[in-house]
């Protein structure tokens, strides 16, 4: 073997005295926090899968709403816009949650951001410090808890009982409260059951937070989406209410990324600076398009998905009947179905066997103890899908019953 030429070192010589590689160590405010249930279990589920877990309407963006894009595109230069949004999209947003209440509503009051979920970060950040208490619905969506852990937040919850159909138990909200709640989460129509509160309730509400500090992050994300009456806001009851909504659902505009959070013009500034250096700002495509969908043509558009919504929760609840014959609650909004499965065991140990089946759910249990024995299942997108993922879960669960 020939000699290392003087002043060379092999290669693995040279390897061998570098430090060694460590393990990235997240910060601790992200310790436990994961991947939600929902992502987890599309990573999870083979080719060709039905997925009746995906919270995402199938419909085509308003046509409104494209052919403003275009021509912003074509014809603007579109930079950056002011931090809390364009004047125009400001200016319908405050005029949308305006509409019930006393006194309208100021633009002074509206942060516009990507997607309704930068609003729930944003707001969140901005009002919790640790060891201050979050009050979170049971069951509710996957992201409150994790950004609240985030903050450093402490949680607790309000019952949503299963037993009741996921409506409200008043005096578990009430001995919830505590002297150490900084912020309330109210979520109507729910993600994951599909109900609304009612005036009553949030008229409870408003009373048993009535003297205090305590802030109500109202996520109406599903406002829009409703089979009988319109849902009510706690705004209309209770002034320290910070709404947090967007487009994502009521114009089918998921990838689009356009939210706000509206409220009382002091913490929205802060949330305006939270969201500054979060992403300086929305899209300003997105936003001067998102103008057109609170015109009477985007309206109207949303009203047509109302209606093909309300179709297709019939074609679930239809097929569940014939397939199933299993309990569900559908609720009075959004797009959701709770799929009773507890004679079948846990809800994520049905969830993971029914992917054999190739049919994608959610476990109720990842949303609270209160959905425990219950799948997600939603119906937004076509109906033939719908049947035939409920087809696959009569499949899968007859096979579980005979293991």
């Amino acid at each position: 073997m020939s000699a290392e030429p003087e002043g060379h070192r092999s290669v693995s010589s040279h390897l061998s005295s570098l430090p060694l590689k460590t393990m990235f160590k997240p910060a601790d405010r992200m310790s436990g926090i994961k991947k939600s249930a929902t992502r987890l279990l599309f990573d999870l589920a083979p080719a060709g899968s039905i997925n009746l877990g995906l919270g995402e309407p199938d419909f085509v963006v308003p046509e409104v709403v494209r052919r403003e894009a275009v021509r912003v595109i074509e014809g603007e230069h579109n930079g950056y816009t002011a931090n809390s949004g364009i004047a125009p999209l400001k200016e319908k947003i405050a005029a949308y949650h305006s509409e019930g209440l006393a006194s309208p509503i100021s633009t002074r009051s509206v942060c516009v951001t990507n997607g309704a979920e930068e609003a729930i970060f944003a707001v969140m950040m901005s009002i919790l410090n640790p060891g201050d208490e979050a009050l979170l619905p049971d069951p509710c969506y996957l992201a409150y808890q994790p950004i609240a852990e985030m903050a450093g937040a402490p949680q607790k919850y309000y019952k949503l009982r299963a037993a009741n159909r996921f409506q409200l138990d008043r005096e578990s909200f009430a001995g919830a409260v505590s002297e150490r709640t900084k912020l309330v989460i109210l979520n109507s129509p729910s993600n994951p059951t599909s109900c609304s509160l009612s005036r009553d309730d949030l008229r409870f509400i408003a009373g048993r937070l009535a003297g205090t500090d305590i802030y109500v992050m109202a996520d109406e994300i599903y406002r829009e989406f409703y089979f009988d009456e319109p849902p009510a806001s706690i705004s209309e009851f209770y002034d320290k209410t910070i709404i947090v909504s967007g487009l994502s659902k009521s114009a089918s505009m998921t990838g689009w990324r356009i939210g706000w959070a509206v409220g009382p013009e002091d913490p929205i500034r802060h949330v305006t600076v939270m969201h500054q250096y979060i992403s300086s700002c929305a899209s300003a495509i997105t936003q001067k398009a998102a103008v057109a969908a609170f015109s009477d043509e985007g309206r109207q558009a949303t009203a047509a998905m109302r209606v093909q919504l309300k179709q297709r929760r019939d074609v679930m609840t239809g097929a569940i009947d014939r397939e199933l014959g299993l309990p569900y609650v559908a609720g009075d909004g959004a797009y959701y179905v709770m799929l009773d499965v507890s004679r079948y065991g846990l809800s994520e140990d049905v969830s993971m066997k029914l992917l054999e089946s190739r049919v994608i759910t959610v476990p109720g249990g990842a949303f609270g103890s209160e959905g425990e024995g219950f799948l997600r299942l939603s119906y937004c997108f076509e109906p033939a899908l719908i049947e035939q993922g409920i087809k696959r879960i009569a499949q899968g669960l007859r096979g579980s019953s005979e293991s």
